[in-house]
């Protein structure tokens, strides 16, 4: 949008201490949608990701003064955000004493309610799938075919090389082909021979 101010004008307000609120305010109205729509796909559930979004920029009001501009504003608020996101899953998965399939088909009931899952039968099976994937594939899976990031800034999110981004994303393409098959194979649809070529 051509109304968003750069990072460097972002921060020169807020280590202003007349302007810091107001810089805040702004940089929470520039990426809270972005930061939404990533956190939403990771945990599924509206309230879970409100919290997990509000956890993700108190920690970013708190590291603010310490952002050195080595990368972009969004880039370092994206990794806050991946980090709350693996540490919000773990603590859920010590809650739940219960099968994974149990809490799939729980967090499955959250899908309908969003306007970041479609109504779609093929989109609602992609998103369940998505869902059974280890949580830091997940996160790799969901930044790079949901949110179409670089394989370069998705290692400056995850502190993970390039090379590692691209294996995880193509073996996490693999499970969920593997499972929307079978799935397939299941409801007695016709299923492709063909399966995709790229990383």
């Amino acid at each position: 949008m051509s109304d968003e101010l750069s990072d460097a004008e972002l921060l020169a307000l807020f280590r202003k201490e007349e302007s810091r609120h107001y810089a805040f305010n702004l940089l929470v109205r520039q990426y809270q949608r972005r930061l939404y729509a990533f956190i939403r796909r990771m945990v599924t559930d509206h309230d879970e990701a409100q919290d997990v979004l509000q956890e993700t920029f108190i920690k970013a009001w708190h590291g603010l003064d310490g952002f050195r501009a080595e990368s972009q504003l969004f880039s370092w608020l994206y990794r806050i955000a991946h980090n709350e996101c693996l540490n919000h899953l773990r603590k859920a998965k010590r809650r739940v004493f219960v099968s994974n399939d149990a809490v799939i088909e729980r967090l499955s009931t959250t899908l309908d309610s969003s306007e970041h899952f479609s109504g779609d039968a093929i989109q609602r099976k992609l998103q369940i799938a998505v869902m059974r994937l280890p949580a830091k594939q997940r996160a790799v899976f969901t930044m790079k075919y949901f949110e179409a990031l670089k394989y370069e800034d998705m290692s400056r999110v995850t502190g993970t090389s390039v090379g590692a981004l691209k294996s995880s994303f193509h073996i996490a393409v693999k499970k969920i082909e593997n499972w929307l098959l079978t799935d397939q194979t299941k409801l007695g649809l016709p299923t492709s021979k063909k399966q995709d070529s790229d990383d």
